[in-house]
């Protein structure tokens, strides 16, 4: 074959998440019992009245193209959300509406990172990160975290990382994969050190933001630290707090030139989100909230049940998560005692042809010797697969 593949592409790995969950529909398909436990999305349904809203939006004809950065309704809805909800104030140039929380991301990072760029990226990170950061060219800083930490890196991790190379920090609370949430003393904390290096452009992640067991002392790093404002891009969207994974629909709030980079990215990329989705999204924003509080108590109370679960099992040791609907349990002890399993991969492999149960891999997380479990599914299949997993792990 004379036609190449770029280099780039060739570099790139696909998503391991939906790669497992691929492999469990397979499985499925060919008639085997498979519980799957890799899903990264609620297992509710979108509200009803959010759906409507999508429905009459099509029966209106409002299926031509918007305007690249979103509709000004959504805009709207989105700065008074921020209101709302993180005390922050912007205007409408200071918002892109985006093809989901990871277009947003990918955007920031074509218009932010040159080539030789660092990222400070803390593990166990969201999978995209580094892959986008390297599509821009740029270099992922890897900080490594551990049970011991909770999950969080320390302001001593950090001001040893930054250089002058160094073009964005990541932080993502509620994380994927830990569920793990810094303090409000640790994030002020982090803005000590932030302070130092006004090069460095804040990067807040809080797409799981309404799924967090206690909401009174939440907040992302500018809650904290407030003087930030003008160096933070906040992204966040409706997919986790309403169940709107399909829906498609991101955004992000900060600096208007950094904003006006992105939105340039994207009028040649993709161009405007879905029009219909921005409707739903809109209506989603400007509606009923309660349905977040409850979808969270739902996650709290999996989340007790299966914590429990996995410290019962031999050589597991998993600490609690604050928010999103996933637990990171450490497994290297139960890898270091089976013969013929070498890493996280193998487990996961090995769980997924005895057990029946489909868990992604710590080292897609940049954390090898940990598995990660979503409890987005009913109690039902969860109580299921600890039965399971018992069977097999002791």
């Amino acid at each position: 074959m004379l036609l190449q593949i770029s280099q780039r592409a060739q570099a790139l790995k696909p998503s391991p998440t939906l790669a497992v969950t691929a492999r469990a529909k397979a499985l499925r398909a060919a008639g085997r019992d498979i519980i799957d436990l890799g899903a990264g999305e609620p297992d509710f349904d979108t509200p009803q009245h959010i759906k409507d809203a999508a429905i009459q939006a099509i029966n209106n004809g409002f299926t031509k193209y918007t305007e690249v950065d979103g509709t000004p309704g959504l805009k709207q809805a989105i700065i008074t959300k921020f209101k709302r909800d993180n005390a922050l104030d912007y205007k409408l140039d200071q918002i892109l509406v985006s093809n989901g929380g990871k277009h947003s991301f990918y955007n920031l990072a074509q218009a932010l990172i040159n080539v030789g760029d660092e990222a400070i990226i803390p593990a166990p990170y969201w999978v995209s990160y580094p892959p986008m950061i390297e599509l821009a060219n740029g270099v992922p800083i890897i900080l490594e975290t551990g049970l011991e930490t909770g999950f969080k890196i320390t302001p001593e991790q950090l001001d040893a990382a930054i250089t002058p190379r160094t073009r964005m920090v990541v932080l993502n609370s509620p994380s994927n994969p830990t569920g793990a949430v810094y303090t409000q003393q640790e994030f002020a904390q982090l803005g000590e050190v932030l302070r130092a290096y006004p090069h460095v452009l804040v990067v807040t992640d809080d797409i799981y933001e309404g799924i967090i067991w206690d909401r009174s002392h939440y907040g992302n790093i500018l809650a904290a630290c407030p003087d930030l404002y003008d160096r933070t891009m906040v992204l966040n969207g409706v997919s986790k707090a309403y169940s709107m994974t399909g829906w498609r629909i991101g955004y992000a709030a900060g600096p208007k030139g950094i904003i006006s980079a992105m939105k340039n990215v994207q009028s040649q990329s993709t161009s405007n989100p879905a029009s219909i989705s921005q409707v739903a999204a809109q209506t989603a924003l400007e509606g009923d909230q309660s349905f977040i509080s409850e979808m969270a108590r739902v996650f709290k109370q999996r989340h007790d049940v299966v914590l429990k679960g996995l410290n019962q099992l031999k050589d597991v040791r998993c600490i609690g998560a604050q928010g999103a609907f996933y637990l990171f349990p450490n497994v290297q002890a139960v890898i270091n005692s089976m013969p013929g399993i070498n890493d996280d991969v193998g487990l996961a492999e090995l769980l997924l042809d005895k057990a029946g149960v489909a868990l992604v891999p710590g080292s897609a997380f940049g954390a090898p010797g940990y598995l990660r479990l979503s409890f987005a599914t009913s109690m039902e299949f969860l109580n299921e697969s600890l039965d399971r997993l018992k069977k097999v792990l002791g």
